[in-house]
């Protein structure tokens, strides 16, 4: 096995760069409406009725959130097309995200659902806004479906999947939800990308419960799924090197403050340290960053060696950005390739 040293220089991240327009990336997963409720505490109030203190919202915002995280990421990144594919409840959050996305540019929403059995999953997130100060969340406000996803709206994912696998340069597949099968990511969907999964094609999963199961495709993981995934595993590099040998696609490792680890088909390990911080950090979005920069510059011919550089870059710019899920322009790392 052996393992690469690499570094980029401006020159290169302007070539892989430049072929993001032309990109065409799908991205298969739950999408969220992440709606931010900011207070001002000057204008707090106790409720007449109850005697409980009243937060007083002062503004309202919606975003991408979960999967659309990344898709707000890749619209960061320049890339030209970019098709979610998802679903969202026929209820006011749902028309938030569902607005929200559309007016994204470059985003095709041709393969993103709306049914009226499921509800929209929804991060609601009540900030403190005072002068001065970093926005401080409150307890978070979630709504999430308890029911496996309807039979008719998995087959119609899955048909999604396949119909958009030949006219995109990458799919990415990000699991989101706790409860199994009550998502966008379920057996039946994972079992669609079996037919469609090539070395010519890069296909990217990401799942907070782990990628046990999984086919062969691409797999992105922090260290405690990649725990889940490989319990006996002593030696990280040597492990995922064993995994990527064996599933014949790559296999990229985050690891916070030591960076990322990356293994190719051949056994070849790669690894690249985190970006020192400069400040005050929130990681809300970190992890979402990362697999939209790795997609992109994969899709982009870039090397596993250099993705993961491009993706720490990413992870250093969202991670300085307080109080929001943030995003990473190709100016703002290119700022940090000098």
């Amino acid at each position: 096995m052996q393992k690469r040293e690499h570094e980029m220089d401006s020159q290169r991240f302007q070539q892989i760069t430049d072929r993001y327009p032309a990109l065409r990336i799908a991205v298969v997963g739950d999408y969220s409406c992440d709606r931010y409720l900011e207070i001002d505490p000057a204008k707090a109030e106790t409720s007449i009725e109850t005697g409980l203190p009243v937060h007083n919202i002062t503004r309202v915002r919606a975003q991408p959130g979960a999967a659309g995280t990344i898709i707000n990421n890749l619209v960061a990144l320049g890339v030209g097309e970019l098709w979610p594919v998802g679903f969202c409840g026929c209820d006011g959050e749902g028309y938030e995200l569902y607005s929200a996305l559309e007016q994204l540019p470059g985003v095709r929403m041709n393969y993103f659902l709306k049914s009226e059995e499921q509800r929209t999953f929804t991060y609601c997130k009540p900030l403190v806004i005072e002068p001065g100060q970093t926005p401080r969340e409150l307890n978070r406000l979630d709504s999430k479906n308890w029911h496996p996803t309807p039979t008719t709206l998995q087959n119609q994912l899955a048909v999604a999947l396949r119909s958009l696998a030949t006219n995109v340069d990458a799919i990415i597949i990000l699991d989101q939800v706790d409860e199994p099968e009550t998502g966008v990511i379920t057996q039946s969907l994972l079992q669609a990308t079996v037919g469609i999964a090539t070395p010519e094609t890069t296909i990217l999963g990401d799942s907070r419960r782990g990628l046990k199961g999984w086919p062969a495709i691409d797999y992105k993981m922090n260290l405690e799924e990649f725990h889940k995934l490989a319990p006996e595993a002593n030696y990280i590099e040597k492990a995922a090197a064993a995994m990527a040998r064996e599933n014949q696609r790559r296999v990229f490792i985050t690891m916070a403050s030591d960076g990322i680890l990356a293994a190719d088909p051949d056994g070849t390990t790669t690894s690249s340290p985190a970006l020192p911080v400069r400040g005050e950090i929130d990681i809300v979005g970190a992890g979402d960053a990362v697999m939209a920069n790795l997609a992109s510059a994969l899709a982009a011919k870039a090397t596993s060696a250099e993705a993961i550089e491009f993706a720490n870059a990413a992870a250093s710019v969202v991670l300085h950005k307080l109080g929001t899920t943030g995003t990473a322009t190709v100016e703002e790392m290119g700022a940090l390739f000098g």
